[in-house]
């Protein structure tokens, strides 16, 4: 009778362990999709930012400077796409939404950094105070930019590990958690921008680009996720 107690609190116990170790497991999912959830609504805050910034530095250089007329368009098109679309939770998950929302960024960056390299033509442009604040302020918009995208896949990578790690991955899939995107460094983003201006030829950068973007931080999305 006292070993039929015995094997029965043993399983009773079992049961409970098992009961525990299940329940920390998805709760500390929870916790890590509730920190990219957080880290995701910083992301579009800097980039609703950076968006805000862009009329007034168009504005300046327009009524400064007799700047590239392409110029401009690039960055007032690249805005006008980029507005109003946000990065949700739904397309986090969703590769080919996330793609879209990155391109509609990196293209503003791109605009931005060509335009930058435009008014190197108009030294009368830079030596003014209003620009020269909007042009501090627009390179430290890129580089909140740069640093939030690197926690949001800083994120990523601690949640994407932790349900691919077997035995949690077990209760992952179980409980329906699935990985997210990383975000990807934009093709040729360490090379300086190039702009021609009317009558003369800027010099090239040395190109050093890859053949294919490389991931910020965090590794690539496994394939069959």
């Amino acid at each position: 009778m006292k070993k039929s107690w015995l094997i029965i609190g043993g399983i009773v116990f079992f049961i409970l362990i098992l009961i525990f170790w299940f329940t920390g497991t998805r709760n500390g999912f929870v916790t890590k999709e509730e920190n990219i959830k957080a880290q995701l609504g910083q992301l579009n805050n800097v980039y609703q930012q950076r968006l805000d910034l862009i009329p007034n530095l168009v504005a300046t250089v327009q009524g400064s400077a007799a700047a590239e007329r392409q110029t401009l368009d690039e960055v007032i098109g690249a805005r006008s796409k980029a507005t109003g679309v946000t990065l949700t939770q739904d397309a986090l998950k969703d590769p080919q939404a996330f793609a879209n929302f990155q391109k509609l960024q990196d293209n503003v960056s791109s605009a931005i950094s060509r335009l930058l390299v435009t008014v190197e033509k108009y030294p009368d442009l830079k030596s003014q105070a209003n620009f020269s604040t909007l042009m501090s302020q627009i390179e430290g918009q890129e580089s909140r930019v740069r640093i939030e995208r690197n926690r949001y896949n800083d994120n990523v990578n601690d949640y994407n590990r932790s349900i691919r790690v077997f035995p949690s991955s077990i209760i992952a899939g179980m409980s329906g958690f699935t990985p997210y995107q990383y975000f990807q460094a934009a093709a040729g983003a360490e090379n300086a921008p190039k702009v021609n201006f009317p009558g003369s030829t800027a010099p090239e950068a040395p190109s050093t680009a890859p053949a294919s973007p490389a991931p910020e931080k965090g590794p690539a999305r496994p394939s069959g996720k």
